[in-house]
């Protein structure tokens, strides 16, 4: 049996040749179900490093297996068990041994959540998937396209119908999934002396992308906050509260009737209040 500290290293070292560490991982023998309890009882009770090791030790066989399901998106297989690892991981962490399921059935679902992320990430330089739905057309089309290959518009209904997209949505992935890979560098060979520029070149960064100015608008930010806050303590304890029930409220704006409950006043009374703070603010600020 390979140590506590040899496993934790196997699933966080660089995976070399594929063949020598699956064999290795699945000469790792099985917990049973009594040995699975008591070390995850002992990492929720006691934080037991070793028993979050041998956790994770048993376990990346099926890693390992889930990761070359992936290996159609070209990616180094090794990259993929990597992040897979790190879900394995996640998934020990949070493992609850009192819930009567076996952590193999709980890991799976972080296993393929990392890499998906890495996928997503990785299998073309640009974001082809950016929100949750996206991501899941992304993989479920995938698979539908291994089946039927391009889709016809029958095949695009029947595949939007199942996913429950639209046959739009459908055929926008398609069509983002057929697009050929493009660098967005220039070749390793280019010469600097071409007049030749790299797509990354014409990329465009976000308005005030500008370090200088957006360092100035963090400082303009912060100098306000606290002008505010000086102007704030200059209220008495029921003008401030009131105003910050009013307007700096995160779960929202606290209505005249609700401070006038609390106060034990008018709405009327506590509008005029309010508006008394707001002008001496608005002095003070200025």
């Amino acid at each position: 049996m390979t140590t506590a500290a040899t496993s934790y290293e196997l699933a966080l070292a660089p995976i070399g040749s594929i063949d020598s560490y699956t064999s290795l991982v699945h000469n790792i023998p099985i917990l049973t179900a009594e040995e699975e309890y008591d070390l995850a009882t002992r990492l929720q009770q006691d934080s037991d490093v070793e028993a979050a090791q041998r956790l994770v030790l048993s376990h990346l066989r099926f890693v390992s297996r889930i990761a070359k399901g992936y290996s159609g998106y070209g990616l180094p297989v090794s990259d993929l068990m990597q992040e897979g690892n790190i879900g394995l991981m996640k998934a020990v962490k949070r493992f609850d041994p009192t819930k009567g399921v076996r952590l193999v059935s709980f890991a799976v679902h972080w296993i393929r959540a990392e890499i998906h992320e890495y996928v997503i990430k990785n299998w073309r330089i640009v974001k082809i998937a950016t929100t949750k739905a996206q991501r899941k057309l992304f993989f479920n089309l995938r698979s539908a396209k291994k089946r039927l290959g391009w889709l016809n518009q029958a095949e695009v209904e029947a595949v939007a119908e199942d996913l429950g997209v639209t046959p739009a949505n459908i055929m926008d992935m398609e069509r983002r999934l057929a697009q050929p890979d493009s660098s967005f560098d220039l070749p390793v060979d280019a010469d600097d002396d071409d007049n030749t520029f790299s797509p990354a070149a014409y990329l465009t960064g976000p308005e005030y992308s500008d370090p200088s100015i957006q360092l100035e608008q963090v400082d303009q930010k912060n100098y306000q906050e606290q002008k505010l806050s000086n102007a704030l303590s200059t209220l008495d304890e029921r003008s401030q509260d009131i105003l910050r029930q009013r307007w700096l409220n995160d779960d929202g704006k606290v209505t005249l009737h609700t401070l006038a409950d609390h106060y034990q006043v008018s709405a009327e009374r506590i509008r005029q209040i309010e508006n008394n703070a707001l002008k001496k603010l608005k002095n003070l600020m200025a």
